[in-house]
């Protein structure tokens, strides 16, 4: 989790270091104080650069997680699945679950990630 946040956290120092201090300047020229470059000028630029590789690393933060859960999955099926597994015995059944939970938290961050990716996209006109 570590490793992640330090790759989200190099993602968001890149992309602010993207926009060009020609815009700062202008936004200072303009009179905006500093606060006001900040959250109306430099944020929205750097969203643009941001997000891509930030919906890669939460993607890989979830799969990551998963990964975890086959290392401990004696540890989860005894408390996921507990008193099912032993009464059913249909260990696939549980196997599956845990596929299926995992794979809906990967599609709903993708969606919810690059939905809003295209919202903070320039438009082509």
């Amino acid at each position: 989790m570590i490793y992640t946040s330090a790759f989200i956290a190099e993602n968001v120092r890149a992309g602010i270091q993207s926009v060009s201090h020609g815009q700062t300047e202008a936004a200072h020229a303009l009179g905006l104080s500093r606060k006001d470059t900040i959250s109306l000028v430099v944020i929205p630029q750097a969203l643009r650069v941001i997000i891509p590789p930030t919906i890669s690393q939460y993607l890989n933060l979830t799969k990551n997680s998963s990964l975890a859960v086959a290392v401990g999955y004696e540890e989860l099926v005894a408390v996921w699945a507990g008193i099912t597994l032993n009464n059913t015995g249909q260990a696939l059944i549980i196997i599956a679950m845990t596929i299926a939970v995992y794979e809906c938290l990967s599609l709903i961050t993708s969606a919810i990630l690059n939905w809003y990716n295209r919202r903070v996209q320039l438009s082509e006109r």
